[in-house]
């Protein structure tokens, strides 16, 4: 194989991880998480948004820990196989490199290609998109957004 046609080849697809929640599926690009960890359990803040689970300890940073399901409308839901996915913080904050999300579960890296199909689904609040892979319906979260709303709380 040519080197350009492997170069085509690693442009028309990108690796993405199949994020499990309690009520859906988030894509994720595999870059923007750093770590998955267990679950454990936060240290609260009396009067914070039910999105805003509390903080979690990891590495020698204390990182907030939220929920997407609770920050998109739903419910926060901390189930038998809980973990964690810390993730890169992507609003260009200089005091915030990383914040964790709540999951239901492992991820499952999958192969993204240009042959996505957008699925007809009602988004929720922080999502930018829906799509199809194979039976599974994936829901992109807008980061940037979710990262927002902690700004605009203040805790962060």
């Amino acid at each position: 194989m040519s080197q350009s046609v492997a170069t085509q080849d690693a442009r028309a697809s990108l690796t993405g991880l199949l994020v499990p929640l309690a009520d859906r599926t988030l894509l994720l690009p595999n870059v923007a998480v750093a770590e998955m960890i267990p679950y454990r359990a936060p240290q609260v803040t009396q009067g914070a948004p039910a999105w805003f689970l509390g903080q979690v300890q990891w590495r020698d940073l204390s990182l907030p820990l939220l929920s997407f399901e609770a920050a998109s409308n739903g419910a926060a839901h901390i189930g038998s196989g809980a973990r964690i996915a810390v993730l890169n913080a992507l609003g260009g904050r200089q005091d915030v490199k990383f914040i964790a999300l709540l999951v239901q579960g492992i991820p499952h890296s999958i192969k993204v290609d240009e042959g996505l199909v957008r699925a007809e689904a009602a988004l929720a609040p922080l999502e930018l998109d829906a799509v199809e892979l194979g039976d599974v319906q994936a829901r992109i979260p807008d980061l940037v957004g979710l990262e927002q709303r902690l700004a605009d709380a203040g805790l962060i």
